[in-house]
């Protein structure tokens, strides 16, 4: 039985970063990852001539060399800033409709409020006190959490404290009149998973302005390029990784942490775990039942699974001018509803008037696909739930007519859209939870309500001696938070070896 410092559970963006973060500071680090590659949700797959983008739409948080984000510097600290080649996106995103309507804006904000003043010219003052709101709520919640005041009071920060436990909607209901105006702003709920009435508004407040102020950004080769050096960095600093390699068991003793056994029946020790998978699979999953403290359990059953995800990877044999496809992301809106309606939406298994996603990577990277070609991918939202009662022998028919309507949606506003498809690869909640072992294949770990917002979230640390999380499961989801993620479980166990 092998010992080691520590074992990461999983490649996914926290383990890679928690992996190559403890092995920079020279513990002796083993990764399992079940999967043949690494990257979880960072990833990518063939179809034909054509690599297909899983998962990343626009990564937050990057920021310029001369104005660096918070993941600019994070990736230059683990020391692989040079080994990508980052795109910045020129455009922030574009909502369009069947009508005809269509709006678009880039990563600037006196852009955006001009072009909204424009198109909602009734709305001209409201739109200014949004955006002003936003910007001051950023500015606060960055002072106070990323810069680490330790003394965040109602005096100092008050915008941030007025407006911490809201929703979006109420904000929103509070400033515009018009429908539309409100599904334009709020269109980003979609990259968190909960509609405006239930979303707190720090995370559309966060969103708009990180993407503002730090650009969105595409990495050449897509996620995997990310995953890749990451796990390379990792290798270099003396980690080793087993792919095809699951968990069975975590051992525990006594309360504390002794290491793991594999799916092939081997126990290797060590002192420190880290799951880069959910809690419920971490604990219920993989740890016997009388190890888990009561607390734990209690904690889980008060929150609840985000959605997982309807998606279509479309590959076509022309340019995405051809198409019609003139930005990299497109918000496709049918409806303008954004009430508790829009949950009941994603339960049921027809897309119907759901709002959409459409990336395509190639207007902001043409060599993304090959020459002459280009890629879609076209996302809704959908509860895991509900698929898992389809039956066996009515899942590939009820998956083929959803991915029909889907198709019919796009061509709503891109009619050439059929006719070029070249690759096409359909991947409902049953796919992710297959590939990702997300309970229910939730891609945003639990759902984020005020209750469960950034102010409420449980620890990167467990109550069991040892074990440690790092994924969108016990913070944040998206890339960037689950990337740093992994840096703040290394960080703990760190400063647990220091001060003893």
């Amino acid at each position: 039985m092998d010992g080691y410092d520590a074992i990461v559970i999983g490649a996914g963006n926290g383990g890679l970063t928690a992996s190559a973060a403890l092995a920079q500071k020279g513990l002796k680090v083993l990764l399992l990852e079940r999967h043949n590659i690494p990257g979880g949700c960072a990833t990518s797959f063939c179809r034909g001539r054509f690599e297909f983008e899983v998962a990343l739409h626009q990564l937050s948080g990057m920021g310029t060399p001369e104005k660096p984000g918070p993941l600019r510097m994070m990736l230059g600290n683990l020391g692989i800033l040079d080994q990508l080649e980052l795109v910045e996106m020129p455009e922030l995103y574009q909502v369009i409709m069947p009508d005809g309507f269509k709006i678009g804006f880039k990563p600037e904000k006196e852009q955006v409020v001009s072009e909204l003043k424009a198109r909602f010219p009734q709305e001209r003052q409201a739109i200014d006190t949004f955006f002003d709101l936003v910007y001051a709520y950023a500015q606060q919640m960055l002072a106070a959490f990323f810069f680490k005041d330790p003394e965040p009071t109602r005096e100092k920060y008050p915008v941030m404290y007025a407006y911490a436990f809201k929703t979006a909607a109420e904000v929103l209901d509070e400033l515009f009149t018009d429908p539309l105006l409100k599904a334009v702003i709020s269109v980003y709920w979609g990259y968190v998973g909960l509609p405006p009435d239930r979303l707190a508004f720090p995370y559309l407040a966060m969103i708009f302005f990180t993407y503002i102020e730090f650009k969105p950004f595409h990495i050449k080769g897509g996620s995997q390029a990310l995953s890749n050096v990451i796990a390379h960095t990792f290798l270099s600093h003396g980690g080793a990784i087993r792919f095809n390699c699951g968990v069975k068991r975590i051992m525990v003793e006594k309360g504390a942490i002794q290491g793991v056994e594999t799916q092939d029946g081997e126990r290797i020790r060590a002192r420190f775990v880290v799951s880069n998978a959910s809690q419920v699979s971490t604990y219920v999953g993989l740890m016997d039942p009388e190890q888990v403290p009561d607390p734990v359990h209690r904690e889980m059953r008060g929150r609840s699974l985000s959605p997982s995800a309807f998606t279509l990877f479309a590959g076509f044999d022309c340019e995405p001018d051809a198409l019609g496809f003139t930005q990299p992301t497109s918000f496709l809106l049918r409806d303008l509803d954004v009430s508790d309606r829009v949950l009941s939406r994603m339960e049921a298994l027809p897309i119907g008037n759901q709002p959409m996603v459409l990336s395509c990577y190639d207007v902001a990277d043409p060599d993304f696909s090959p020459p002459g070609t280009c890629q879609a991918n076209i996302v809704t939202l959908k509860y895991g739930r509900t698929w898992l009662k389809v039956p066996p022998e009515a899942y590939h028919r009820v998956k083929f007519q959803c991915a029909e309507e889907m198709l019919q949606r796009v061509e709503e506003i891109y009619p050439r859209v059929r006719g070029h498809i070249e690759e096409l690869e359909i991947a409902t909640p049953m796919t992710h939870m297959r590939y990702l072992g997300h309970p229910e294949g939730a891609i945003y770990g639990y759902e984020q309500y005020t209750k469960d917002s950034m102010f409420f979230q449980p620890g990167r640390h467990s109550p069991i001696q040892g074990l440690y999380f790092a994924s969108g499961w016990v913070g944040d989801c998206g890339f960037h938070p689950t990337l740093q993620a992994g840096l703040t479980a290394a960080k703990s166990i760190v400063r647990t070896l220091e001060r003893e």
